[in-house]
Parts: structure tokens; sequence; C-alpha cells
């Protein structure tokens, strides 16, 4: 833990290090600071109590009576800066820390209430290597993923398909929003929240982040990937299948083959020391070695044009990176994916993604889900 004074200002749920340095949510912007390595936050009445029962490892400050004492010094209306001004001044604190995303107006305000702020690196760089507590909850999210999942392929499977192509379920077409819906609702009912979950068939799929939507049809490869958050702890978890109902042509089938191996490949480079570059750079190679070259044809990016994986935690993306220009190195307590995908309009998209914890003698496959391309 970093002893060197720090001040956020941010509400628990949207902000990652807050919620990481306090354990709780709070929908409204608050404040914590660290002083001489022991935390503090300042909440409203509202919070108060709360804080003192979810937060019991921060020392719980009131915001009014910090307002009142500002009030005292002279300041007639005292807003955030001034209460925050107030907090340090009775600590003696004259220069404070604070991350790249805190709001640029309240630090004008500070300094011109004379407190000096300085933009710090990351609050927590402890954050990266996950504690065996904080993997019980990415494997806790990770499992509200596959229920979503599971549920998607069920319906794939009981779906029918019509004379032009198109799969029905309970004589409704079947869609991307409503297999959408079908995935986001078991979550919802697991204890997670899903956001932007991806169902996309076809040439739609030849977009990795496109979420998908209109008629899935039958004998195409449809990419489901899938990264609730849970709602009790704000861990994510993330995986991805590629999934075919009724018969993958050749090219589909190479295509699912050549990723599948091109995953394993980035598991066997996975381990402390290496480099993200190296694990991507592995499947690449793999890759452009098998025929499954990368670039654009027509305007258009085709082949492996993303990363091969990148940290889960209390963000869905964040560090280390494991990509073409990552400078990241890989050590013993990280959570990463690790999702190749190749991408070729006229045949679709292929993805595959399981999460793994690496442990000072290699990853540990967190995803149980089976993998199947013909559902």
């Amino acid at each position: 833990m970093q002893k060197e004074n720090l001040l956020i200002v941010a509400d628990s749920d949207h902000d990652a290090d807050m919620l990481y340095a306090v354990r709780m949510f709070v929908p409204d912007p608050f404040i914590y600071f660290r002083h001489e390595g022991k935390p503090h936050i300042v909440v409203s009445d509202l919070e108060y109590d709360r804080a003192r029962k979810h937060a019991k490892h921060c020392k719980v400050l009131s915001f009014p009576h910090y307002q009142q004492v500002a009030k005292r010094n002279g300041t007639k209306r005292p807003g955030m800066a001034h209460v925050i001004r107030s907090v340090l001044k009775e600590r003696g604190i004259k220069k404070i820390n604070v991350p790249s995303s805190f709001p640029y107006g309240l630090a004008k305000q500070l300094r011109d209430l004379k407190v000096k702020v300085k933009i710090t690196g990351a609050c927590f760089p402890e954050r990266e290597l996950k504690s065996s507590e904080e993997l019980k909850k990415i494997s806790a999210a990770l499992m509200m993923a596959e229920v979503g999942l599971a549920e998607a392929i069920e319906a794939l499977k009981r779906s029918k398909v019509a004379k032009d192509g198109r799969l029905f379920r309970n004589n409704t077409p079947l869609t991307s929003e409503r297999l959408r819906a079908i995935i986001d609702t078991a979550i919802i009912q697991a204890g997670g929240l899903a956001s932007h979950t991806i169902v996309a068939g076809g040439n739609q799929a030849c977009d990795p982040h496109e979420q998908g939507y209109g008629a899935l049809k039958a004998n195409q490869p449809i990419i489901l990937d899938v990264f609730p958050r849970s709602q009790r702890t704000g861990y994510f978890g993330d995986i991805t299948r590629t999934v075919v109902k009724g018969r993958a042509s050749d090219s589909v089938r190479k295509m699912y083959e050549a990723v599948a191996k091109g995953q394993e490949i980035a598991f066997g480079k996975l381990g402390p020391g290496r480099s993200g570059q190296e694990v991507h750079k592995g499947v690449k190679i793999f890759f452009d070695g098998s025929g499954f070259k990368t670039g654009k044809i027509k305007g258009r990016m085709q082949g492996f044009f993303h990363g091969t994986g990148q940290g889960v935690g209390l963000e869905i993306h964040e560090a280390p990176r494991l990509g073409q220009t990552s400078s990241d190195l890989l050590k013993a307590g990280h959570v990463v994916t690790i999702e190749p995908g190749l991408y070729y309009p006229g045949i679709g998209g292929i993805r595959l993604e399981d999460m793994a914890y690496l442990t000072k003698k290699g990853p540990v496959n967190l995803t149980q889900f089976e993998k199947s391309l013909e559902v």
C-alpha cells in the first residue's frame, strides 16, 4: 500500500479506484483521502451510518460538519472544494495527490484555495494483482456469465429453422435482441448486471464490438460475448463462445479450429515474466502460418486485428494488456482474458474467450464452460 497522501472525489458505482478503496457502492460523488497511510471518507448524512457499517477500515467523517467548519471560517456557501480544504487543513495537509481522472474544475478550485494538487500515477497499483478474495469474486461473476451463456445456447438448440434460414422460438423470430434479453435476464436472476452483451451473427460478427441486431440465421456463426458485473461486489466476469445452429461450413470449421488452437498457444505462453506482447505475437504467428492473414481488404480490416486479451477485475478492461504494442509483463496474481478471433466478411467471425488466473507455476483456466461449434 502506498503511503503518499491521496485524494479521490467520485462515486463508487462507476469509479473502480473508489470502489476498491471503500468496498461499498455509493451512487453520488464523495470524498476519499489517504493520510499517512490511513484511509478516510467524507460522506453526507444520508450515507454516514451505512459507511460506518460497510467501510469499517475507513475513518468516516461528516460532510455537513465540515461545511459548518467552512462557514465558521468565513465561507458563506461552502461547496466540495471548501469542505476538502477544511478537512485537509485540520490535518496540516497542504499538498495532495489526485488521479488523472480527477475533475479539472474541482482541482482548479482547490488551487484557488491554496491547496497544492498534483497528478499521481495509479492510485492503487496493487489492484493489478488479485488477492484470493478477489479471485473468488471474479469467479462468481464469471459463473453468472456462464449462466447467461447456457440459457442462450439452450434457446438456440430449441429454436426451429424456417425455409428462409431464419431461426424461430415459440413461433416468433429469434433475433439478436431477443437472445440478448434471454442472456441478460438470466444474469440478473443470478445476481449480475449485463451491459452491451454481444449476440452477433454472420457478417455482423466481423466487427468485434458489434452488439448484433435483427434476425439470427441457421448455418452461420453467432458470436456470444457475455461480460456481466456482479451487483454485490462490482467485479466482472467475461466469456465468449461462437456457435452455429445447424451445420457449419468447411470454412467456418477451419476458422474455429484455428482460433481454438490459437487460444491453446496463448495459454501455453502465459507465465510470470512473459510479456503481453509475446503472448499475442505467438497467436499472430500461428494464424499467419495457417493461412489466416490479417490486413485491410477493400477498406475493411480482416483476420486477427485485436488484442489477445486483457486484465479483468473491477473494470472489464484493465492492466495488463496482451496485444501487439503492449509493454506489460505478466505476474503471478494477474487475471486475464484469452480471446483470439478471426473475422472475414462473407464467412463471419469466430472468437473464443476464457479467463486465466496466473500463478507462479503458470495459468489456471477459470472458465468451465464447454466449447462446441454446432448446437
